[in-house]
């Protein structure tokens, strides 16, 4: 026998089936309604908790994905401003390398621009204390002193070749301005005998005349006999005018001091 719309069973089966359907086995009871309801109740509970929690668990995911994108964009931040520090430092670099060929090159040209100059510079002092010794003798003491200086700086290995040339230089100029000035000091002379200290009036490098302070003797530096020799009284009162021009100590005037004349040298 077939029931049409079920699959081929057999009826005997189909009564067992709706037999056990029917009445339970023995040992198992129904739950009553307020038992499922609170189950229902509990189960429902569960299922809240369980969302809850998993959407607590989404919300730190969340910030966790936020934090973790906030940190990717500070990185890349970085690594971007890294990569611009890299290529700068990278021409840095080349232009240093670039440099230190130029330095290294300098170095080799200064050597041989040493080799050169060290030479000049000793004959530029011989030419300084030769002219020294051949100009009128004023403030000799200071400038062979100055020249003496100069030689001896020449052995010292703390003092740069630069700085060398400098001071060279440097005692050049100071003698170019003795031929455009006018100076006052005191010295002491050998006056028939007898060291006396005198008062000097230097007028560039045409005349060097001394005045004693009495101005009893007054004379000059001849520059054709390198000899001091006495001036007439005549021009007392122009050496002494000239010393105090000469001090500041009155204004500039025309003078009338003895000048040696050129030598003839037909």
């Amino acid at each position: 026998m077939r029931i049409r719309g079920l699959p081929r069973v057999r009826l005997l089966d189909l009564i067992v089936i709706l037999a056990t359907l029917a009445f339970p086995p023995i040992g198992i009871t129904q739950d009553s309604p307020q038992q499922i309801l609170d189950e229902t109740v509990r189960e429902q509970a569960r299922i809240d908790s369980d969302s809850a929690s998993s959407q607590l668990r989404i919300s730190q995911l969340a910030d966790d994905t936020t934090d973790l994108l906030a940190q990717y964009r500070l990185v890349t931040q970085q690594l971007d401003r890294i990569s611009v520090y890299n290529g700068n430092l990278a021409i840095l670099v080349e232009d240093q390398e670039q440099e230190k060929v130029s330095i290294v090159e300098q170095l080799d040209g200064f050597v041989v621009v040493e080799q050169g100059i060290v030479p000049l510079m000793f004959a530029m002092i011989d030419a300084l204390e030769q002219f020294v010794g051949l100009d009128i003798p004023f403030q000799l003491q200071e400038r062979t002193t100055r020249v003496r200086r100069l030689r001896e700086n020449m052995d010292a290995a703390d003092i740069t070749i630069s700085e060398k040339y400098r001071q060279i230089t440097d005692a050049y100029l100071i003698e170019t301005d003795f031929g455009r000035t006018i100076e006052a000091y005191v010295d002491r002379l050998d006056l028939e005998g007898i060291e006396t200290q005198v008062d000097m009036l230097r007028v560039g490098r045409i005349l060097l005349a001394y005045q004693t302070a009495d101005r009893g003797q007054t004379g000059f530096f001849n520059p054709q006999t390198r000899e001091w020799e006495s001036l007439p009284a005549e021009y007392a009162a122009a050496v002494d005018q000239g010393l105090r021009i000469a001090r500041r100590e009155a204004v500039s005037d025309l003078l009338r001091l003895p000048v040696a004349a050129a030598e003839d040298l037909r």
